[in-house]
């Protein structure tokens, strides 16, 4: 939180500030104005840090004002008409496009794009891969532990073929599934 005599200090700032600018919109900023009634204020107010006041003397090299970004904000000239601003939302590139890449999958019947593949059987293969890891994981005792080989997938009723020799065999106690080759 703020002391109090910082808050002293914003506030003697942003009334210099409110007087400069009411001096420059007056045209008298060019003339001193010296203050009517002199008082002192180190008696009256509290002292600032020796902190303070070296960012105050910073600060009032550049004062900061409140009003500055929203004055020069930029802003339409007209306003725009319904016709336009209908014209805009609704073009052409906005819209929904027709896909006529569509088809049914040959697993499930699902309709799918033709160059991507069925959500609902790559859900199958998900679940199907989440297995066959977790079964390799018991086979290594972790995940850490895999050996450096590849490794060769058979189902129920399949038998390793000469190039599966040196390779880690996973034997799934089901049958192959279509969509899984």
């Amino acid at each position: 939180m703020m002391n109090i005599a910082a808050i002293v200090q914003s506030l003697r700032c942003s009334l210099l500030h409110i007087e400069s600018r009411l001096l420059q919109v007056a045209g008298l900023d060019g003339q001193l104005v010296a203050p009517a009634l002199a008082v002192n204020g180190p008696s009256l107010l509290p002292q600032l840090n020796r902190e303070e006041e070296l960012e105050e003397q910073q600060s009032l090299d550049q004062p900061p004002g409140v009003l500055d970004g929203i004055l020069w904000m930029a802003v339409p000239k007209k306003r725009r008409t319904i016709e336009v601003n209908r014209t805009r939302r609704r073009a052409e590139e906005k819209l929904l496009k027709v896909k006529n890449n569509i088809e049914p999958c040959p697993e499930c019947g699902h309709l799918k794009q033709k160059h991507i593949m069925c959500g609902f059987c790559y859900a199958k293969v998900c679940k199907e891969t989440g297995l066959i890891r977790q079964q390799m994981q018991a086979m290594d005792g972790g995940p850490l532990r895999a050996p450096a080989v590849e490794t060769v997938i058979l189902y129920e009723g399949e038998t390793p073929s000469q190039l599966d020799k040196d390779k880690r065999i996973v034997e799934r106690p089901r049958k192959r599934p279509a969509w899984f080759t």
